[in-house]
């Protein structure tokens, strides 16, 4: 028995400790907000928090989850922080396709939460790890650095 907090809950799960945890999150937990893209790690649309560093679950066992904290995008929607970060990216014209937003909001969180106020290169260094093909990183750029500007004190 694998057990861990899954978005504030502690859970556990007897599935196979190689099991990856993209798979866990969205078939064992119907957690579908983080998605699989390239399977090996390239391109963070499935991103998720563990133990507030950000992680490509399509990578990780489950067996190395005992005892983590893993904060999924399906949870972290409901937070102060996401409505902000949600509220910043829209305002930027930040998202066009969408694919690639819930790892970009994980990343971003996960900066933010370490470094309220980053500079522009540690914004593009926070985000290195999510692929977008529509924006250009620019806009998602100046999302984040909005949400640095406007959520003094939130993170």
């Amino acid at each position: 028995m694998i057990k861990f907090t899954l978005n504030g809950t502690e859970v556990e799960t007897d599935a196979p400790a190689t099991l990856r945890l993209i798979d866990l999150l969205r078939d064992e937990f119907q957690l579908i907000g983080s998605k699989e893209g390239c399977g090996d790690g390239e391109c963070g649309t499935c991103s998720v928090l563990v133990n507030t560093l950000v992680q490509n679950s399509c990578l990780i066992p489950i067996g190395a989850m005992e005892g983590a904290e893993i904060v999924t995008i399906d949870g972290f929607c409901e937070s102060e922080q996401f409505k902000l970060l949600s509220e910043c990216y829209s305002e930027a014209g930040a998202v066009q396709c969408g694919y690639c937003i819930p790892g970009m909001v994980m990343a971003s969180a996960a900066l933010l939460s370490k470094n309220p106020h980053p500079t522009e290169d540690e914004i593009r260094e926070g985000i290195s790890g999510n692929l977008c093909r529509c924006t250009g990183y620019n806009m998602i750029v100046d999302a984040i650095d909005l949400a640095a500007k406007k959520g003094e004190g939130l993170w």
